[in-house]
């Protein structure tokens, strides 16, 4: 990664000095074809955000839709402002001992890098908004956006430079093309270690059962879900840095696959295990592909993507089961699964299906252990630094809404408003004009069969 940047730094160095030339050469254009190749895929990783925004409120109940919308929209400004003042450089900053870095803050001496500046802000966003639906319904927005500063600034950048940034991970010769352990499994880590602080949704487990809590809108889910799909292409292609017209193909048609894989298994496996297909589990079976093959999405096969996207399907499935009925802990929309396991599982299939260095292609075990000694990097690293963050925050105040708030709604007890106004516009008659007769619905079933009184000149 630390290579691809620099050669984006040369080729902005040598576009600055022809900007003004007659004629573009060959070289010119092509840096400018790969500065719009990154510009398109920061684009749609932004619009991940739309994504994750209408799975998450579709996903959870209607009362707390507004609050969700709130978080998703200050994730994504907070992160890039918090990722332009210091994370960029705790990521990309020259290294010290491999661990952090310490130079480049608010992009000082690193302007020629401003394009890969945008690409990145996108997924460090992506990384804290994972957080955002497993906390849903009950964590007070003050305490997310808290959060939120912590992992842009620092604990997500932190991970990114031992991998990307010339860290001891990238050196060690671990491989995650994409993100599925620096983006997702450090965001679901997160999610986890928030959700243990804040305990289950009120109902959500009593006298030992597990009690569904259905989300108020599927459609709207699936459609956050379609979108992420879609955002994910330029996720992953969009990480090859460059418009390269073999890489780009297939990095997109591994990515279909996997996804199209997650979805397939997830939806037959939930029909196996449940005597019935289940929607959730299968729209999330889209992501758990997606997450799966973000790791190796440019160095596995077409139909290694698919085993892979297969795979992570069935362990969707269990992971979401194993991690409410066993570990209790109540995540709405199922992000420690599909971001944190299949994070995981993504991660190490690079050692087993990667065509140059798996297991499977005669490669031995080398790289199934480096790959296993990143994730295990990975998680101490965030659990303990979320955990001691959350520790700390919470000698200081209570993260979780009181009961009563909860029970009201966040929409209401956060922003006073909420997002559906149906009940008043329809069963109201606010707006009429003529009070004996109302245009609100409980006025005219009331008033059946009578008539207006006339008015009285």
């Amino acid at each position: 990664m630390k290579k691809k940047i620099g050669l984006l730094v040369t080729g902005g160095l040598l576009l600055g000095s022809t900007a003004h030339a007659q004629t573009p050469t060959v070289e010119t254009l092509s840096i400018s074809m790969d500065m719009v190749w990154i510009m398109v895929g920061a684009l749609l990783v932004f619009f991940m955000h739309a994504g994750f925004a209408m799975l998450e409120s579709g996903f959870t109940r209607s009362k707390n839709s507004l609050n969700i919308l709130m978080k998703n929209i200050l994730t994504i400004s907070i992160g890039s402002v918090l990722y332009l003042i210091v994370g960029y450089a705790v990521m990309f900053g020259s290294s010290a001992g491999g661990i952090i870095g310490t130079e480049g803050f608010l992009l000082a001496g690193h302007e020629g890098e401003i394009g890969f500046f945008v690409f990145q802000a996108m997924f460090a966003a992506t990384c804290a908004t994972i957080i955002s639906g497993a906390v849903a319904e009950r964590m007070k927005l003050g305490s997310y956006v808290l959060l939120t500063i912590a992992m842009t600034a620092f604990i997500y950048p932190v991970v990114g430079h031992w991998v990307w940034g010339d860290g001891w991970l990238g050196s060690l010769g671990f491989t995650d093309f994409a993100g599925s352990t620096v983006v997702h499994l450090t965001g679901a880590l997160g999610a986890l270690v928030a959700v243990r602080f804040l305990g289950a949704r009120i109902g959500k487990y009593s006298n030992g059962k597990v009690n569904v809590i259905a989300g108020h809108n599927i459609p709207l889910g699936a459609l956050g879900v379609f979108i992420l799909w879609f955002g994910w292409f330029g996720f992953n292609g969009g990480s090859t840095l460059a418009a390269d017209p073999e890489l780009i193909p297939h990095v997109v048609t591994t990515t279909l696959l996997s996804a199209s894989g997650g979805v397939i298994a997830s939806a037959l496996y939930s029909k196996l295990r449940y005597k019935r297909i289940d929607a959730t589990l299968t729209l999330n079976g889209a992501l758990a592909g997606l997450v799966g093959i973000t790791a190796g999405t440019g160095d596995v096969s077409p139909i290694g993507a698919l085993i892979i996207g297969l795979i992570a399907g069935v362990i969707l499935v269990e992971a979401v089961s194993f991690i409410d009925r066993v570990l209790k802990l109540d995540d709405p929309v199922g992000a420690i699964a599909v971001h944190g396991v299949c994070g995981i599982w993504g991660t190490l299939a690079v050692g087993l299906f990667s065509t140059s260095t798996g297991l499977f292609y005669g490669e031995g075990f080398g790289q199934l252990g480096i790959q296993a000694i990143g994730v295990i990097a990975v998680m101490a690293w965030t659990i303990g630094s979320v955990g001691i963050f959350l520790y700390l925050v919470t000698r200081v105040s209570k993260i979780r809404v009181s009961k009563e708030e909860e029970i009201a709604g966040l929409d209401f007890a956060e922003h006073g408003s909420s997002a559906y106004e149906l009940k008043e516009s329809v069963f109201s008659d606010n707006n009429s004009s003529t009070p004996e007769f109302g245009t609100g619905l409980v006025h005219r079933l009331n008033n059946l069969g009578t008539k207006p009184k006339a008015k009285q000149v």
